[in-house]
């Protein structure tokens, strides 16, 4: 089944050298309340790159380099099609720049095996750890109304165990 996505949007996460990683508390907005990676909607005339590297700058101070690019996501809302969209996952171990707060979001380093899952987007369980491994992401997840995990699927064509419930 084809889906119309409103919005391309991207999450990068960066990876310092004490085996933690960046999240930002979420202040406002889509998503407000939970941690998740920086990120947010690609502008007109923009890469998904330029895109990431913008919103971690204005999120939390730090600017990322040698981005690697971990595929995509999209994410359905049945019941809410206006919401659906297609997320770029990027991972940068490179970046310069001071951690600060923003108008809309805070910033702060987890140890990657004290990752807040509890408090963040109920899909990330499922993905957001090989992502933090580096591992290509390609999945379609469903939520339902309340923002709740439904399902997902695998978008990967290597892999023929395509739907998890």
């Amino acid at each position: 089944m084809d889906y119309k996505f409103n919005y391309i949007v991207n999450l990068c996460y960066l990876l310092n050298n004490k085996n933690q990683v960046l999240l930002i508390m979420k202040k406002r907005g889509f998503g407000a309340g939970k941690w998740n990676g920086p990120g947010g909607k690609i502008k007109q005339n923009e890469t998904p790159e330029q895109a990431a590297i913008r919103e971690v700058e204005e999120e939390t101070g730090y600017t990322p380099a040698n981005l690697q690019n971990l595929g995509f996501i999209e994410f359905i809302w049945p019941h809410k099609p206006e919401n659906n969209q297609v997320c770029h996952i990027f991972l940068s171990k490179n970046f310069t720049g001071r951690m600060r707060e923003s108008e809309e979001s805070l910033p702060q380093w987890w140890d990657i095996d004290k990752i807040p899952l509890d408090k963040m987007w109920p899909d990330d369980i499922y993905w957001l750890p090989d992502a933090l491994a580096g591992k290509e992401i390609k999945y379609r997840f469903f939520f339902d109304e309340n923002n709740g995990y439904l399902k997902h699927e695998s978008l990967n064509t290597n892999n023929t165990n395509k739907s998890n419930s």
